[in-house]
């Protein structure tokens, strides 16, 4: 057994943890029935009037940073399953940039064989490929901070949510490579945490348990006496009270303050200011702190994330000035609430003193920017592709 087959095949395997992963999804039992129709009937048709070998061309119709490694395990495996064989060409390293209408992968076989699984490739290429990319964005935007993968939430199922985490890791790694950036460190759940080589998921506290406790401190002081040898994490805008919750926590904890390893975390929604700030006080805010922000030309959705309501760069600075005032200067900040590619290079602009930041948007906008596209651009070595997409031929074919 090769290397690349042994790292096949411990990447299929269940998690250390005990929790399998979604890359065997579907199964050759259960891969009918995910198919879309116009395959599985034009194998029928292929099976009456005999078989060819043809070659599939793979693209994307916008810029991606390569992610074709959970795509291209399922299908081998599936082919091995089979007893087919397959060649498959992938045309760029992970984490290389892809161009649109770019060739990704070459796939070459059976048509037999192959007409059917196109619909499964496709859905694990396309989104992990975007999700790169926007990671790969967002690290090199802010490459002192660092990124925590906390989508899994927002994903519609486990096997979206095992695409975007390891979306997120190939992006960061390019990051980590090109910038020196610090990147993703971990994600939100165990089962996916190898991607980012951890061993479990981070996180401390969501909402719910501070209106459990009745109080942000209370709820700092449960989750410090049940997980002691935890760094803390608290949420602090909760009940509106974001630097008076924060200053209370540090207080309460000055030894994991003093230590650095307490943290505050920014998730205030974009229908309020942060307490004690307005539009007003963020402008004199960044203004002592980082005046070119706010001294050019800025677009309304820049100034939203610099002077704005909601987790902006001032809110962060104006945390900052107040925990660094009270003697508390090694107490971190974490943000979340909207952080994507856009958000974190207004922050880069504000150079906001943020040590880490949540994040579930890797996704763009528009889902459809995450479909790829398949084509066969050989029959039985005759060259042939639908009129427009000539561009997938290999070169030196027409």
């Amino acid at each position: 057994m090769s290397a690349i087959e042994r790292d096949d095949e411990d990447r299929m395997a269940p998690a250390g943890n005990g929790w399998p992963t979604t890359l065997r999804h579907p199964t050759p039992d259960t891969l009918s029935g995910y198919v879309d129709k116009y395959f599985t009937r034009t194998k029928d048709c292929v099976a009456a009037f005999g078989d060819k070998r043809v070659t599939y061309a793979v693209f994307m119709r916008r810029p991606v940073t390569c992610a074709t490694r959970l795509a291209v395990d399922w299908l081998k495996w599936v082919m091995a399953e089979r007893g087919a064989e397959v060649d498959i060409q992938v045309l760029h390293k992970e984490g290389a940039w892809v161009g649109a209408g770019e060739p990704m992968l070459y796939i070459t076989g059976s048509f037999y064989h192959l007409v059917d699984l196109e619909t499964q490739y496709l859905q694990k290429l396309g989104a992990a490929c975007v999700a790169a990319y926007n990671a790969y964005t967002m690290c090199v935007e802010l490459p002192k901070t660092a990124f925590l993968a906390m989508d899994a939430r927002h994903c519609a199922g486990t096997e979206m949510a095992e695409i975007m985490a390891y979306g997120a890791s190939v992006g960061s790694a390019k990051a980590k490579n090109k910038v020196g950036a610090v990147g993703f460190i971990g994600n939100a759940t165990d089962a996916t945490a190898h991607y980012f080589a951890q061993n479990r998921g981070f996180g401390t506290m969501p909402h719910a348990l501070i209106g459990y406790a009745g109080s942000t401190v209370r709820a700092a002081e449960m989750f410090h006496e049940t997980h002691p040898a935890e760094n803390l994490t608290v949420l602090v805008d909760y009940f509106g009270q974001e630097i008076t919750d924060a200053l209370a926590v540090a207080r309460r904890f000055p030894e994991l303050a003093a230590e650095g390893k307490l943290a505050v975390r920014l998730d205030t929604h974009g229908g309020r200011y942060i307490e004690g700030l307005d539009t007003a006080e963020a402008y004199a805010v960044l203004d002592r702190k980082a005046p070119e922000a706010i001294r050019g030309y800025r677009t309304e959705a820049e100034l939203r994330s610099l002077i704005g309501t909601g987790v902006s760069a001032a809110a962060i600075w104006s945390m900052r000035e107040r925990l660094d005032a009270a003697g508390f200067p090694k107490v971190r900040i974490v943000a979340s609430s909207g952080f994507g590619p856009e958000k974190c290079r207004v922050m880069a602009l504000a150079k906001a003193p943020v040590d880490v930041i949540g994040t579930g948007s890797y996704l763009p906008d528009k889902w459809s920017e995450t479909y790829a596209t398949a084509d066969i651009i050989d029959y039985d070595g005759e060259p042939r592709v639908k009129v427009g997409r000539e561009f997938l031929l290999r070169k030196g074919e027409s």
